[in-house]
């Protein structure tokens, strides 16, 4: 799976430079995973801002501008938390996408309502916005890297959306 990321990675790398945009992470569940697949990429700050490694709901509410009622509502792993996550990290990063995740990885956490391997990833840029839920398996390593190929997969279906438009 390394390998099939490092090269889902210079595809997502080229797609970007290509647009001349710039990718910020808000990562939670992978705990900075995919960031280090996207740097492990030769040249890779030509298109990758940087990253908020938002572990915990104060680090999702102080600097990615996650509000408290939806922490206290929908919780850390909702379709409304990552696409603030994804808002933030395009505001706080000065990025043109942004893209979060935040999810249960195992073992232990899950609940019969989000299960270990729940998943949320959302995506934004300055003209679409999505965001999509996963229910991955595996232990902890095969969730986050799954939750890591989505991720830079709907980064690149924004950009072909974005030639499609154009």
């Amino acid at each position: 799976m390394e390998e099939a990321l490092r090269e889902l990675a210079a595809r997502l790398g080229a797609a970007l430079t290509g647009r001349g945009w710039m990718l910020g992470c808000a990562e939670s569940c992978t705990g900075g995973l995919l960031s280090s697949v996207l740097t492990d990429t030769p040249g890779s700050s030509a298109w990758f801002a940087g990253a908020v490694v938002s572990y915990t709901n104060d680090v999702k509410r102080d600097v990615l501008g996650v509000s408290q009622e939806i922490l206290d509502t929908v919780g850390a792993v909702s379709r409304e938390t990552v696409l603030a996550m994804a808002r933030g990290a395009r505001g706080v990063l000065m990025a043109d996408v942004g893209v979060a995740i935040s999810g249960i990885a195992g073992p232990a956490g899950g609940t019969p309502q989000k299960p270990v391997g729940t998943v949320w990833i959302a995506w934004q840029s300055p003209d679409a916005v999505s965001a999509e839920h996963f229910q991955f398996t595996g232990d902890r390593q095969a969730v986050r890297q799954q939750a890591v190929r989505e991720a830079m997969l709907g980064v690149l279906a924004l950009a072909e959306r974005f030639d499609a438009g154009n």
